[in-house]
């Protein structure tokens, strides 16, 4: 599969030019003189550097799949080609990445090859849990409903995640000015304006001297301190792709004061919503734990998943460790047990999830709200803090004088 840079004259006579996804030379001429182009004059860039550097910086997110698993299920309902309705998305695809990526899977299907395999040979962008749920599918004989299933989930998923940043977003970016501007204040404005208070004669309070000497240590240590910090950035960016690490981190989101119900609600939901959607799709129930426990996203709960894999195979009921868990609400065990009991386990897995869903958007909103008092409390000190060591001492000055 390659990419294709093209100059052509049009039927007006104008220049054109573009890049464009082809399996061979002659199938990207075959593609433009469909569209009625002359002169036409290929390059080959698969290779050059600004192709891998935008395949590297513009890789295929969540909104890209979103948008193909619902253009690939009405195509597939339309009773369309798996083959001819790559080729058409292929088309429709902005993402160059995705271009590509899809002119190989089309290939290999065209080639004899099923769907799930050949999307399996790309797990950076189709998870396992992806392409399980298209697996099942294609032996069910249900791709279209599978396919339209999937991209409900993935939307709700984009969704939440989308929430989630977005109420992140404001805090981040307040606190990041505040740290910028204390910054500023300590290494250019404060030496400034104490260099006066330290000639006169009045004496300094306690929150000046501290101040004082905080803006002198970074004024004279500013280089070696943007070291420290940039070597421990990355160095806890090592620790935390070490399991040690990515699982302390992943104990501390649950146990954070504000945040950790937030994040516990977030990955339980996760794991209802991933095993009632593999288990919709006919999936076995040992193998759907299997790829929830790595769809979950937290080592806590993988570890709990795939300790429970064990208990089924052991013959226990699917709630057994969930229920000795102190991660896991006692209603989702209970609601799982009679889930099993009443063989209806993919229906109360979705309620479970349903529930949970809108916690995390009334805590979403909440947190939303609360975030911002917070912020003017921190803001608070920040100011109370300059006054009491710069413009008190100021004012006392001025009144001596």
């Amino acid at each position: 599969m390659s990419i294709f840079h093209y100059q052509a004259v049009n039927e007006n006579g104008r220049r054109k030019s573009g890049r464009l996804v082809g399996m061979s030379e002659s199938d990207a001429l075959n593609k433009l003189r469909k569209q009625e182009l002359n002169d036409i004059v290929l390059t080959d860039i698969s290779q050059a550097w600004d192709i891998k550097v935008m395949a590297f910086v513009n890789r295929v997110g969540a909104k890209d799949l979103v948008i193909f698993s619902r253009q690939f299920s009405v195509m597939i309902a339309a009773n369309l080609p798996i083959v001819e309705s790559l080729i058409i998305l292929i088309d429709q695809t902005e993402s160059l990445t995705l271009k590509a990526l899809l002119a190989e899977v089309a290939f290999d299907v065209d080639s004899g090859a099923f769907l799930s395999d050949s999307l399996a040979k790309h797990p950076k962008v189709f998870s396992e849990f992806f392409v399980s749920i298209i697996r099942s599918g294609e032996t069910s004989g249900k791709l279209d409903e599978v396919l339209n299933y999937l991209a409900d989930e993935m939307e709700r998923n984009y969704d939440m995640v989308s929430k989630i940043r977005g109420a992140m977003i404001y805090p981040v970016f307040v606190l990041s000015g505040l740290v910028a501007v204390g910054v500023v204040l300590m290494v250019y404005v404060i030496p400034n304006v104490t260099s006066m208070m330290e000639g006169s004669s009045v004496a300094l309070p306690l929150s000046t001297r501290i101040v004082i000497a905080a803006s002198d240590f970074m004024q004279a240590y500013i280089l070696y301190i943007a070291i420290v910090f940039v070597a421990l950035a990355i160095l806890l960016r090592f620790y935390f792709r070490t399991y040690t690490g990515r699982r302390f981190l992943d104990t501390l989101k649950l146990r954070v004061p504000i945040f950790g119900p937030l994040f516990k609600y977030i990955y339980l939901m996760r794991f209802t919503r991933s095993l009632s959607t593999l288990l919709k799709g006919g999936v076995t129930i040992s193998r759907s734990l299997e790829i929830t426990a790595d769809v979950v996203g937290n080592t806590i709960y993988k570890e709990l998943i795939l300790e429970t894999l064990e208990s089924i195979n052991d013959g226990n009921p699917l709630a057994t460790v969930l229920g000795e868990s102190r991660d896991v609400p006692k209603m989702v065990p209970q609601m799982i047990s009679v889930g099993e009991k009443s063989g209806k386990i993919d229906a109360v897995l979705d309620r479970v999830t349903s529930f949970y869903s809108r916690e995390v958007t009334n805590r979403l909103d909440n947190l939303s709200k609360l975030m911002e008092p917070i912020i003017i409390v921190i803001m608070g000190i920040g100011v109370g803090i300059m006054v009491a060591a710069v413009i008190l001492p100021m004012y006392n000055l001025a009144s001596a004088l």
